[in-house]
């Protein structure tokens, strides 16, 4: 028995190998992508709104174009495609609402692995598992990565184009292969905007090709597989739904007309400290090193496709954190050589912060989540229903074991992740890593709690009879009428519409007496309610 397990005693000892690769780089990237996906419900917000919109494809079978609770919804399909076979493939073994946030793990995974060869391209077989470890890392994608996300699509657009564009002078054909692809995928997934910086970056692809005559045929090549691709679906869209295809254009068009924003680009630079960290100011670093070597290929690609990105925003975007995800994989690929090149006081330094925090805040949750099960610290455990009214732990057995092995991981990565230019980038992001999974599993039901429409959706179900019929609504938001749907199978319409006038019942949100007030004294309100902790944003039920 002893010699059975011994060589597994002596891996344990020598620790992690550094830098990672192969499984032990999957492994960590699947801590990653899998942490956060599970045991919540849709969350109020961008989760919501596509896990309704996915069921909704399942629900009514039409799968050309997505609606959200039973209204067109213009965005392009391809996230919802995807969401909708996760959901039927996973349907019986998860939550339905579960199954379908699997497809945001795959656009996920497609993302770091097209970011690694990128890397593996551009910097070297040594440097690969850097580029997708610091986009991991960054403080702005963590959340957004564990939701319904179809912004997800451009990520792993991007991160596909910029491995396969930093192959343009070695491997042309399979370049304008996935090349067309992320540009496909980009248009299907997020439409017309988020694909510009992609076509963009084809004049300084072709300029950087030591070939560029090869590199013009290559990219032609790719924008044909990308039409050929692309086109079957606005085709199909105007022979079976016309006024569909010109809501999406519509819709896609209109930011487009606007002119670009100065103040606009200065507000989506200013996130970047905080929403990028640690990747930019490891992104300077890389300047500073290389500065006499900006026109190589490892510099200028990425460096040009991330300022490219920044001024499209501008263009095209309202300063807001989802289009900003569009930033992270050209500044992670540029803050690559950086990350492995610090001088040792500051990689010390960074090694140092990574431990420290994480390790505190580790502590921290498990704090929490004694208050929370266990009732103790007394305190803390009050507070804790003082902010989520209602709430109540409970002992989970399961999410006390995952806690364990994911802190007990944590401590010996810090013990025996050796000396390596890795070793503070490893630290910080599977610090980062560890923090979410102890977060979404110790406190989760306390966070869920508060972050669905669950509870809400049920009152107002149980206060309409069953023969309620029509049910109008006012203020609603696409999160709201995402999840009445989808928790209830309820689907107002809007109250100044036709049917809306007809309407005996009525529901509002809002957050003051005049957009809560009743139409006139011929309505009588039958019911309030609000999601836990929420003091701003009530609802209310009225009758005709």
């Amino acid at each position: 028995m002893t010699d059975t397990f011994a060589p597994i005693v002596d891996r344990l000892r020598r620790g992690i190998r550094l830098p990672p690769a192969g499984w032990m780089l999957a492994a960590m990237l699947a801590f990653y992508v899998l942490a956060g996906l599970f045991g919540r419900d849709p969350w109020k917000g961008e989760d919501a709104i596509h896990i309704g919109a996915a069921w909704q494809m399942l629900q009514t079978g039409d799968w050309l174009s997505p609606d959200l609770a039973g209204r067109p919804f213009h965005e392009p399909p391809l996230y919802y495609w995807s969401a909708a076979l996760t959901g039927k493939i996973f349907g019986w073994l998860l939550p339905l609402h579960e199954a379908i946030r699997l497809a945001s793990a795959i656009w996920l995974t497609l993302t770091l692995m097209g970011l690694y060869y990128a890397g593996r391209e551009l910097y070297g077989e040594d440097s690969a598992a850097a580029s997708p470890l610091l986009l991991a890392g960054c403080a702005g994608l963590l959340l957004h990565a564990h939701d319904a996300q179809p912004m997800l699509i451009a990520l792993a657009a991007y991160s596909g184009a910029l491995g396969a564009l930093a192959t343009i002078g070695r491997r042309p054909r399979l370049t304008g292969v996935y090349y067309g692809l992320a540009v496909a995928g980009c248009l299907l997934g997020t439409g017309i905007s988020p694909t510009l910086p992609l076509l963009a970056v084809a004049p300084l692809a072709w300029w950087l090709s030591p070939d560029r005559s090869k590199a013009l045929q290559t990219l032609l090549i790719g924008l044909a597989i990308a039409a050929l691709v692309v086109l079957p679906w606005p085709l199909l869209l105007l022979m079976f739904e016309p006024e569909r295809l010109h809501g999406w254009l519509a819709t896609e068009l209109a930011p487009l007309k606007t002119p670009f924003s100065l103040p606009g680009a200065g507000r989506f630079a200013a996130m970047l400290p905080l929403f990028a960290f640690p990747a930019l100011p490891l992104a300077l670093w890389t300047l500073r090193l290389r500065r006499r070597q900006w026109t190589a290929p490892p510099q200028l690609l990425p460096l040009g496709f991330l300022l490219l990105t920044w001024l499209l925003l501008a263009w095209a975007f309202h300063p807001r954190e989802i289009p900003a995800l569009l930033m992270l994989p050209p500044l992670a690929l540029l803050a690559t050589p950086g990350a492995l090149a610090l001088r040792r006081g500051a990689a010390n330094a960074f090694d140092w912060f990574a431990m420290s925090t994480f390790s505190l805040c580790v502590a921290v949750i498990w704090v929490a989540w004694t208050a929370m099960a266990l009732g103790w610290p007394e305190k803390l455990a009050k507070r804790m229903v003082v902010l989520r009214p209602g709430f109540v732990g409970e002992f989970d057995g399961l999410a006390l074991v995952v806690g364990l092995v994911a802190t007990a991981w944590w401590l010996w990565l810090i013990v025996t992740a050796p000396r390596s230019p890795y070793r503070s980038l490893t630290h910080w992001t599977l610090g980062f890593t560890t923090l979410w999974m102890l977060a979404t599993t110790l406190v989760m039901p306390w966070f869920d709690y508060s972050k669905t429409y669950r509870l809400v959706a049920q009152d107002i179900a149980r206060t309409l009879p069953k023969d309620h019929g029509c049910l109008a609504e006012r203020n609603l938001n696409r999160t709201q009428l995402a999840s009445l749907s989808y928790f209830v199978g309820i689907e107002p319409v809007a109250e100044a519409s036709k049917a809306g006038r007809a309407c005996d019942w009525l529901l509002v949100v809002g957050e003051n007496r005049r957009q809560l007030a009743a139409p006139d004294s011929d309505w009588q309100k039958v019911w309030e309610g609000n999601r836990p902790g929420d003091r701003n944003e009530k609802f209310r039920l009225f009758r005709r």
